[in-house]
């Protein structure tokens, strides 16, 4: 009875977002148990592993020449295959804690919908290395659906924009399949980016990307507020010394206008290819918005001022692809039906 007991916990489960960003792991039976940085710190001379996650993202800009904070993960595209397995083999490991007697888990990865067959493969072997039986991969827009309990396996249009850190993965699901999708290369780390940019032309300050992400969570917006609101922010002038500077939540709604409008754009045309039936519908159940990204402030109220449709954010968009592999664990049919391999 008691080893029953013991072994009956043992068999555990794992649902893994692969985010540019950030990655998010789902156990069976405990719910979220991880959500780090995708960065890897290695010593480039000997190829070793110093830090994975959030100690990995703390090192960024921040590392002498011979240590190289890597993003693995760009655009939401794998750009080092080594590197990306040797992350998803450490949050693995993490998760599963001592493998001693355990049965090995089944795993359901999250992806973007562009991902290449090679990049399959490589997601695969990292998993089955880190000691998986079984590996299911799942465009995120269908597992971010599933996370946000759309009912994606009835007859009915849902719309999904998933605002991530490399990539906006836009859908319309129905029947367990995606219908009509649309990658967009332009989310997080594009508007972190126009920020750099921004404060580059017009104040003549170089600042980092954690910087930059500080100020789009603070000030930043995808419409014009009429309050206005500050924030003092250090930086190195043209000449090489440090300088502070002050700049307005205006300055950061105008850097950031041209990402926005290249999100707006992809879901007006992704809603233009939609059948006519599916797209009645979403007009009348509205859009759903998940990923850190989809958080800047305003952004569900310019979607809809732009497209007329009620767009709306599914519970805790930041790990709603996460959630969501987590609920297609235990459903072998579901897996079957929306797996990509």
């Amino acid at each position: 009875m008691l080893l029953d007991k013991i072994f009956g916990f043992l068999s555990n489960n794992v649902g893994i977002d692969l985010g540019t960003a950030t990655t998010a792991v789902y156990m069976q039976g405990k719910g979220i148990v991880m959500y780090e940085p995708s960065i890897v710190a290695i010593d480039v001379k000997t190829r070793k592993v110093l830090a994975v996650g959030k100690e990995a993202k703390d090192m960024v800009g921040k590392t002498p020449e011979n240590i190289q904070a890597i993003r693995p993960l760009r655009d939401g595209v794998i750009t080092d295959f080594e590197v990306t397995q040797v992350m998803l083999s450490y949050f693995i490991k993490r998760a599963l804690g001592s493998t001693l007697f355990k049965p090995k888990p089944r795993v359901v990865i999250g992806v973007p919908t562009g991902i290449t067959p090679v990049e399959k493969r490589a997601v695969i072997d990292a998993a089955k290395s880190a000691g998986a039986r079984e590996v299911f991969l799942v465009a995120e827009p269908m597992a971010a659906a599933i996370g946000a309990d759309l009912p994606v396996d009835e007859p009915l249009g849902n719309m999904v924009v998933d605002i991530g850190g490399g990539t906006t993965e836009i859908a319309v699901i129905s029947l367990a399949g995606i219908v009509v999708s649309n990658s967009l290369r332009v989310a997080g780390d594009e508007m972190n980016e126009a920020i750099i940019q921004y404060i580059k032309r017009q104040f003549h300050i170089l600042i980092g990307e954690q910087t930059a992400e500080r100020i789009k969570i603070e000030l930043g917006s995808a419409v014009m507020e009429d309050e206005e609101r500050s924030m003092d922010i250090r930086g190195r002038d043209m000449t090489g010394l440090p300088r502070t500077i002050k700049i307005t939540n205006h300055h950061i709604t105008e850097a950031l206008e041209d990402t926005i409008s290249s999100i707006i754009n992809a879901i007006r045309v992704t809603l233009e290819r939609t059948p006519p039936e599916l797209a009645a519908d979403i007009a009348d159940r509205g859009i759903v918005l998940a990923g850190g990204g989809s958080l800047l402030k305003n952004m569900d109220k310019r979607i809809q001022l732009e497209t007329g449709i009620k767009a709306y954010y599914c519970e805790e968009p930041l790990i709603a692809v996460a959630r969501g592999v987590g609920k297609i664990l235990d459903n072998l049919e579901l897996i079957s039906r929306i797996s990509m391999e």
